[in-house]
């Protein structure tokens, strides 16, 4: 398999693998559809760019292929490595492979390198002529209530709540022209509304993956924060019986390296 040569940036966010079971992990489960899209084959190459801690990789080594596992956090990284996986911290931003892989997989990972070209040319040196680049990612409108309830309420802190985002959440317009300047050639490409169960309270996805706005205000400040978010978003996103549910757009695609 191809080295790596470089090590990664600093992650923005901590991720804590407990903490993102409990929270999320119907990620995973919800990662199915573009896992199939990708089809993989024994024998094959595989890059997961943004595994995490692992459990969609576990998929495709049973699949009979040989693969790679990137996260640019150490403590998923770890859980991944627990788990007899080969994965290694590096920035999805900085890929440093040189050719070596059939394909590129990532689930729920790309939009949170805001630095796309960067990650879409590392892509395309990690693969071989031929490979394939599969993916899912948050797109558009992704989570814009939530969103918007934790930059408004930031604002309301006098801080920046839009300089908070971590996220970047493209058009099928916007990503198919970076994957075709960069080479490759797009075969399928679409917005996908999921609007999705949580398995607690909004707060455990706040707490989970809302570190970077978190952040910006002192720690005895957090849960109040949060339990602001949390009631701003009451009457949109939980329903009668108390589920709540986020409002998520997924971006799925696949490409070709020519």
């Amino acid at each position: 398999m191809p080295a790596e040569k470089n090590p990664p940036p600093a992650p923005s966010q901590h991720w804590d693998p407990d903490r993102y079971q409990r929270n999320a992990g119907f990620v995973p489960v919800l990662g199915a559809p573009v896992l199939e899209l990708l089809a993989p084959r024994p024998g094959e190459r595989i890059l997961d760019l943004g595994c995490g801690d692992g459990v969609l990789t576990e998929r495709l080594v049973a699949t009979g292929a040989r693969v790679v596992g990137i996260d640019s956090s150490p403590e998923q990284i770890a859980a991944a490595r627990a788990r007899g996986l080969d994965a290694r911290v590096m920035s999805g931003e900085a890929m440093s492979f040189e050719g070596g892989f059939d394909a590129v997989f990532s689930n729920a990972a790309l939009h949170w390198m805001k630095r796309a070209d960067a990650v879409i040319d590392g892509v395309w040196r990690a693969l071989e002529p031929g490979g394939r680049f599969v993916a899912e990612m948050g797109g558009g409108d992704n989570v814009a209530a939530i969103l918007g309830a934790l930059v408004a309420a930031l604002d309301r802190r006098g801080h920046d709540g839009r300089a908070a985002v971590p996220w970047f959440f493209p058009t099928p317009e916007d990503y198919r022209a970076r994957l075709e300047r960069h080479g490759f050639r797009v075969c399928s490409i679409a917005l996908i509304e999921r609007p999705t169960p949580l398995p607690g309270a909004m707060a455990g996805w706040l707490e989970t993956f809302a570190e970077s706005f978190t952040r910006r205000l002192p720690a005895a400040e957090r849960s109040a924060y949060i339990a602001e978010v949390e009631a701003v978003l009451a009457p949109r996103l939980r329903n009668a019986e108390g589920q709540w549910h986020a409002d998520y757009v997924r971006l799925r695609f696949a490409a070709e390296k020519p």
